[in-house]
Formats: C-alpha cells, sequence, structure tokens
C-alpha cells in the first residue's frame, strides 16, 4: 500500500559524492511514493541532484586535504571564509523550507541545518547515512585510534542531534546501542546495480585529492594497466602504463565494472559499489578520518580486501598478488537487498508518519537511551 503523502525536507552532505549517491536512491523512491520532498544540500550534492529533483542549495563544512591526510589549518580556515554566506542561507532555509512549507518529517543524511531546524521545529528526525553506525553501532576499534573513534562519535553528536530513528547502512554488522536504530546493507543505485561486472585485465585507481605516493606505487608496476580518477593531470610520458581520466560518471562506472581490482581512498560508497560488484579492493585510508580507517580496517578483518597508509611499492605487490584469493573469498560475499532500507523507511512515514512521530515522543519522553544507555541519545 502507498502512504499517504508527506511534506518532507531532505538533508545531504555535499562532503564528495556518496551522500548525493545514497540520496538519489532515496529521492527516486519517495518521489514514486507520492511524497513532496525538498532536498538540501551543497556542492557535490547540487551538483550531482538539482538536474532531477528540487535541491535548496545552503552552504557547508568541507574537508580539506593534502598527501592523503586531513589539513586542520586549511579545513578550519576555508570554514570560517564561508560563515557569512552561511548565516544567510540558513536564515532562507528556515523561512522557505521549514516555516513556509512546513514539513512533517526531516530526513537527514549528515546535513547538520535541516537537523538542527527538524528540533528547534519539533519535527521527527530520521538519520540516513552510513556514519551512525560509529555511534549507535559497536565496532572494534583498531589499534591506535581509540581517541579519534571518540572524538568522531563526539563529532556525529554534533553534526545530527539525536535523530529520533536511525536508519544506518553499513557492511559490516554490530551490536546496536539502542531499540530506535536499524541497520541494513548499502543503498546501491540503480547505475551500479545494472553493471555487469566483467574482467578488462585494468586496475581501478580512485583518489579523491591527488598525492605523490600513489604515482610512486604504480611506476613499480610496468605491466599493469592502471585507470586512474581524481588525479586531474595528463597521463605522462615515463608512465605509459597508467591513464588518468577526467571526471565522469559513465566513464567510471564502465572501468569499474571491468576492473580486475580496485585501489581506492576508503571511502565507504566506492568500498560498498566494489564489494557488490565482487572487485577486491586496496583501501588507503585518510589520515584523520577515522571513518575511512574504520572501513579499511573493517574490509580487511572481513578478508574482502586490503588497506594501505601509506600506500607503498609492497603494499600494492602484496595486493596483486592476493588477487586470487580474494576473488575467491567475494565469490562467497553476500551483499544483502540494496534496497531493503527503503521498506522500513516506508513504514516510518506510513499513516502520516505516525511511528516516526511517536519515536520523536518517547524519545523526548526519556533521560536515557531505550537499553538504558543515555549516550545512545
Amino acid at each position: 500500500m502507498i502512504a499517504p503523502m508527506a511534506r518532507i525536507v531532505y538533508g545531504i552532505s555535499g562532503e564528495g559524492s556518496g551522500h548525493a549517491s545514497r540520496a538519489r536512491v532515496v529521492l527516486g523512491h519517495l518521489r514514486k511514493r507520492g511524497h513532496d520532498v525538498r532536498a538540501v544540500s551543497y556542492d557535490r550534492g547540487v551538483r550531482d541532484l538539482s538536474g532531477d529533483f528540487d535541491v535548496f542549495e545552503t552552504e557547508g563544512l568541507h574537508i580539506a586535504t593534502e598527501e592523503n591526510r586531513v589539513s586542520v589549518m586549511r579545513t578550519f580556515t576555508s570554514n570560517v571564509r564561508r560563515l557569512p554566506r552561511g548565516w544567510a542561507k540558513a536564515r532562507a532555509l528556515r523561512q522557505e523550507l521549514f516555516v513556509d512549507f512546513e514539513p512533517e518529517v526531516v530526513l537527514c543524511d549528515f546535513e547538520p541545518m535541516t537537523a538542527y531546524l527538524a528540533h528547534s521545529f519539533g519535527v521527527p528526525l530520521v538519520s540516513i547515512d552510513n556514519q551512525h553506525r560509529m555511534r549507535y553501532m559497536q565496532h572494534p576499534v583498531p589499534d591506535g585510534l581509540r581517541r579519534d573513534a571518540a572524538i568522531t562519535k563526539t563529532i556525529i553528536r554534533g553534526m545530527v542531534p539525536a535523530p529520533d530513528a536511525a536508519l544506518i547502512t553499513t557492511f559490516h554488522r554490530g551490536a546496536l546501542r539502542n531499540d530506535r536504530t536499524w541497520v541494513f546493507p548499502p543503498l546501491l543505485r540503480d547505475s551500479v546495480r545494472n553493471l555487469v561486472p566483467r574482467d578488462d585485465g585494468h586496475v581501478l585507481v580512485y583518489v579523491t585529492k591527488a598525492f605523490d605516493g600513489i604515482l610512486e606505487a604504480l611506476a613499480a608496476f610496468p605491466h599493469e594497466h592502471f585507470v586512474v580518477y581524481g588525479y586531474g593531470r595528463e597521463t605522462p610520458a615515463h608512465l605509459p602504463h597508467v591513464s588518468f581520466h577526467p571526471p565522469s560518471q559513465d566513464g567510471f562506472l564502465a572501468h569499474l565494472a571491468g576492473a580486475k581490482a580496485v585501489v581506492s581512498t576508503a571511502g565507504f560508497t566506492l568500498m560498498t559499489e566494489s564489494l557488490f560488484l565482487r572487485k577486491p579492493m586496496l583501501a588507503m585510508p585518510m589520515e584523520g578520518q577515522f571513518e575511512q580507517e574504520l572501513n579499511a580496517f573493517m574490509l580487511e578483518q572481513l578478508d574482502l580486501g586490503r588497506r594501505a597508509r601509506p600506500i607503498a611499492v609492497d603494499d600494492l605487490g602484496r595486493f596483486l598478488e592476493d588477487l586470487p584469493t580474494l576473488r575467491e573469498r567475494l565469490e562467497h560475499y553476500d551483499h544483502g537487498d540494496p534496497l531493503a532500507l527503503l521498506g522500513r523507511l516506508d513504514e516510518l512515514l506510513g499513516a502520516e508518519a505516525a511511528e516516526a512521530r511517536e519515536l520523536r515522543a518517547r524519545r523526548r519522553g526519556s533521560v536515557s537511551g531505550p537499553r538504558g544507555d543515555s549516550r545512545s541519545r
């Protein structure tokens, strides 16, 4: 049964492409269900979604990197420069999408302005992301990163304060810290689900920002063919076995489908797409990004890929040697239903969002979490 139409504001982080990729699946589903949805995003989110959906452009936080590590100073200064425009956008967002539109539910994929306005206006808040597994799901912590894990949990709490329901996408599982959290396989866009995997013999390489270490590793394997995205340069004459490609969604997906393996920074979306297509991955977590550290750690713990930080020639060599073993492991990998989350979302939005409103009322009436952990809020 199709739920009655609801007015929904959907905040989507514009940092990277993963949030917009997941949101595209959710937005398309909500539109088919007849809901009136206004998306809110910035940067990549606006560029990737505004051609197909109603997107309000806000101002967002940005992470600056250098040599595959987070630059704290550059991140701080770049975000401070955006503050004046951010305040103006926040006022417009409040008026247009909360005062005038009067949403019945707010969905949030790690976008803080809509999350805080949901609390301010007393609207049920439902998070849909992979970040909340680090807040509401128990998980191992790599050696030496316990402080980073605690800081990351605090940041998530600050970005999205106490969602009334949390729908988590994850490729690894752990015990949940409350009973208003549900975990699902990663959502995958149609363009990935419809790919037919093959082996064209190349290794797909993706980096979010250029760094020299990766080129030094690739140069050591002249008998391999590396297809590189995200580096932003022409193919140099001394690296004829490495081809650099400009941004192209269709081109990237074609190379992903045909790759024999993937070497990439440890972002959640490409990692889970590679798992779905059974492509072995060498994950290079960005230093200072605990989520990427956790992604790469769990990929290796599940023996579905390898990790390296910083990447070196030996790391890439061992990965290439391990490809037969990893392919055999991936043959038995079960991704699960890549659209399962949407059924739970329909339930939360049904009957004029009755369950979402009930969860909000219950959370506001309880000091501690439903399983007795006040920190789970």
